[in-house]
């Protein structure tokens, strides 16, 4: 599966943005899917995911009750839904597929297939 992640910009601390990864190649709805975010100088992270059918999803501590993360398997698109962003959430943001887990999984080397990134960039 391809993914493609989108969305990204420059938004105020406070602020909204909305990631989309539109999936392309295989059949979307198989796959678990997951958010990461990377930022200068650090190791990538653990954002969000969500099981093949919409039903489960977990969240990493530093973003719970901000994010929302969802998918359409009908339009082969996950999303990110991001509010009350803060400066420490600028990161480039990845979206993963996870062909194989049972359940949600955080750990990066979980995820078979990863979608290019795109910038997200808070200021305070």
């Amino acid at each position: 599966v391809q993914l493609q992640a989108s969305g990204g910009g420059l938004v105020q601390a406070g602020g909204s943005l909305r990631l989309s990864c539109a999936a392309s190649g295989r059949t979307f709805s198989i796959y678990n899917m997951g958010w990461f975010r990377q930022a200068p100088g650090k190791e990538r992270e653990f954002v969000a995911a969500i099981s093949w059918s919409g039903s489960d999803t977990y969240y990493a501590d530093s973003v719970k009750g901000r994010f929302t993360i969802s998918r359409d398997n009908a339009k082969n698109t996950g999303y990110l839904q991001m509010n009350s962003l803060k400066a420490e959430d600028t990161a480039v943001y990845y979206c993963a597929a996870d062909r194989w887990g049972t359940g949600v999984r955080t750990p990066v080397r979980a995820y078979d297939y990863w979608g290019q990134g795109t910038q997200v960039t808070v200021s305070s």
